[in-house]
């Protein structure tokens, strides 16, 4: 992989992932397009690191309030917050655990997968057209049903952001407290995920095989971007514009199934 291919899928990367059209999915996409081989271990886990931290710069009061929250060693709002939190990674958490390998055999270029499967998150962000009325906390069987909507978001052409948003939406939950939910709660398994393969890479150092150029250029695209596109987004569900990016994954479905 070289530095404009890196940068490129950074960017694929840092936008799509907190915009409701599929991460997996556009990679998978860009892939084809670029004609690059499968991405390894080494620049998954840079990509996915310099996102999520693009979503601790953009929520770091609410994390210090968070944490300041739970310092106090009683249990109180910040630690009930933070349990739903945990709660809503754990169906996403089995699934990379207990079916990694069969997860893995989904991204080879399969367009055909991730087209249908974009077809499924453009229902779903359609569907909040429907919605009249929001305003609720989240509770936790909120929490439950969120995280195995984004245990689904495992395959790719399914939005995380937008399956987790959405599922919390039809639940008539706060349109910023859906958001902010949905983009606190994947940092959990992100960050988790990341260790794991750190480890891989300490035992195997030949997983790493990312140069300095490459590396960088990555990860700066995908912080970035991130960055942009989480601020973004805030805004869009806030003014409840998701159905705009439904028809955007019928059209880029459609052209990954037929093309």
């Amino acid at each position: 992989m070289g530095i404009i291919e890196a940068f490129i899928l950074g960017i694929v990367q840092g936008l799509t992932e907190f915009l409701p059209v599929s991460s997996s999915g556009h990679i998978e996409l860009g892939k084809a397009v670029l004609g690059t081989e499968d991405i390894g271990i080494d620049f998954t886990v840079l990509v996915h690191v310099a996102t999520a931290l693009a979503s601790v710069l953009v929520f770091r009061h609410s994390i210090q309030e968070l944490l300041l929250g739970m310092l106090k060693m009683r249990y109180n709002e910040s630690w009930e917050y933070s349990l739903k939190l945990l709660i809503s990674s754990i169906p996403v958490a089995i699934v990379g655990l207990f079916f990694k390998d069969e997860v893995e055999a989904l991204f080879q270029g399969r367009l055909p997968l991730v087209g249908s499967m974009l077809l499924v998150t453009a229902v779903l962000l359609f569907l909040t057209t429907l919605i009249t009325r929001t305003g609720k906390s989240i509770g936790w069987h909120h929490a439950i049903i969120i995280g195995i909507a984004q245990m689904f978001a495992v395959m790719p052409g399914i939005s995380r952001s937008g399956a987790t948003i959405a599922t919390a939406l039809l639940m008539q939950i706060d349109r910023h407290k859906a958001a902010k939910f949905s983009f606190l709660m994947v940092l959990i398994p992100i960050f988790g995920q990341a260790l794991l393969d750190s480890i891989d890479i300490y035992h195997d150092p030949q997983l790493w095989s990312l140069g300095l150029g490459v590396s960088l250029a990555g990860f700066t695209a995908a912080f970035l971007s991130g960055l942009f596109a989480c601020t973004a987004m805030l805004k869009i569900v806030q003014r409840g514009k998701l159905y705009y990016f439904s028809i955007y994954c019928v059209i880029v479905g459609l052209v990954a199934i037929f093309a």
